[in-house]
């Protein structure tokens, strides 16, 4: 069964299949003779949409494209896991990326103007008809004053609103949301595959000019990328010696975990600082319901960024269970062995990597042996249970820093979540070196 899941599995994720699949859905796209159409689901409560949604002008004006906007919620049921921390740490991160990306966020007030939030919906419902670019910019327009903090602006929007269409509204384009295969916001949508705001909008980009579609430049949406490059040091700065641990909550079954492994090595090394790793249990031993519509979108996304990023991927045995216990056992004695991040690259191939089964000696073995571990004293270390304790003390602390999943990085008070945050992490480390603010003394 194990074998089978995997053949499916690397199927699923394979470029070539992916390639395969978007010429068929282009071929269809020809013969029924509709235009190439992007769709657009944003939340007015939603901060990531409004980052995104100011980059959508631009992203129309440069392709020969449609658009259809949607406002909509994210759906319920488990796909945003501890929603209250996620909505906190929502608008954290889009703080900070407003102001890398030199974006007005919540500049006129503390907070979003939420008392008129159902009359903007409800206004918004009743301009649905009018021609997709205007419409756009009624959103997007309505997104930025939010989101600023405009409350004077919002309320002039939101006066005379009819009462009653954004419920209906929302509804309906929510279930649209499910029937495409998707459960959250500031998404796009074109041809099959699913792309999350700024961070994945190059994506679309590169598809759409494969496709010959572009029509103008887009130095705005270029400026992004450029914004979230990873620089490293050519050494490690003299003031690094006195920072705190970059500490990484980490899980084997976490495929975005894995991705992030080798950077975050190479962040630690390049600064001179601790890489301290806090394993946890995955999300499902800890009794949080993933769906099936989240895992699929997390392996279409984490396979792309696999290539993107030159880590091979796709190849893989899930250690959920037995496997996971193994492999945490394993690094807590390998960590006395001095072995550790042998073990967390070595493990993290295996599973994602190298279709390599954790849960049976044979599959552990192999990853020993590449950690530089003796076989006996793992099979010792395996009676061991201590490493449940340490992955709930983990679990906790890294729920206290205000982060609900893994990977999580943190730096003395500061947190980030996140595989495609690395360049935030080096950042930070950069201004901490530069101010010396939080230089352990």
């Amino acid at each position: 069964m194990k074998k089978a899941r995997s053949r499916l599995l690397r199927l699923y994720t394979s470029e070539r299949v992916l390639h395969f699949r978007r010429k068929l859905t282009e071929w269809g796209r020809r013969l029924s003779g509709r235009r190439h159409k992007v769709m657009v689901f944003l939340e007015l409560d939603d901060p990531y949409s409004y980052l995104l949604g100011h980059y959508l002008a631009d992203f129309v004006t440069a392709f020969d494209i449609q658009i259809d906007i949607c406002l909509t919620e994210a759906v319920a049921g488990g796909v945003r896991p501890e929603p209250e921390l996620h909505a906190e740490y929502a608008l954290m991160d889009c703080r900070r990326l407003a102001r890398e990306l030199g974006l007005p966020f919540l500049d006129k007030g503390r907070s979003p103007a939420v008392e008129h939030r159902r009359a903007l919906l409800d206004m918004l419902a009743s301009r649905e008809s009018e021609p997709a670019p205007v419409y756009l910019r009624e959103v997007v327009d309505t997104l930025t004053a939010y989101w600023r903090g405009d409350a004077e602006t919002v309320a002039r929007r939101a006066e005379g609103a009819r009462a009653g269409g954004g419920d209906g509204m929302i509804e309906r384009n929510q279930r649209l949301l499910e029937k495409l295969g998707h459960y959250n916001v500031a998404m796009l949508h074109y041809g099959g595959e699913w792309y999350w705001g700024i961070d994945r909008l190059h994506y679309l980009v590169e598809r759409l000019d494969a496709l010959g579609l572009r029509r103008a430049p887009t130095p705005e949406l270029k400026a992004i990328r450029q914004a979230m490059q990873l620089d490293l040091p050519v050494q490690p700065p003299a003031a690094a010696k006195s920072l705190p641990p970059l500490e990484f909550f980490y899980s084997f079954r976490s495929p975005y975990s894995y991705l992030a492994i080798s950077r975050m090595f190479a962040i630690a090394d390049a600064f001179g600082v601790e890489l301290k790793i806090r394993p946890v249990l995955p999300m499902v031993m800890r009794g949080l319901p993933v769906p099936k519509a989240k895992l699929r979108y997390i392996l279409l996304d984490a396979s792309r960024e696999a290539r993107r990023l030159g880590i091979d991927f796709g190849n893989a045995v899930d250690p959920l269970g037995k496997g996971i216990e193994r492999l945490l056992a394993t690094l807590r004695y390998a960590a006395s062995q001095k072995r550790e991040r042998e073990c967390l690259l070595a493990g993290g191939r295996a599973v994602w990597a190298k279709g390599i089964d954790v849960a049976s000696d044979v599959g552990l073995r192999k990853v020993t042996a590449r950690a530089g571990l003796f076989w006996p004293d793992v099979c010792a270390a395996l009676e061991d249970d201590s490493w449940r304790r340490d992955a709930e003390n983990n679990r906790a602390d890294m729920m206290a820093s205000g982060s609900w999943g893994v990977p999580t990085l943190r730096i003395g008070d500061w947190v980030c979540w996140g595989q495609d945050r690395d360049w935030l992490v080096a950042r930070h480390l950069e201004k901490l070196c530069e101010t010396e603010e939080g230089i352990l003394v």
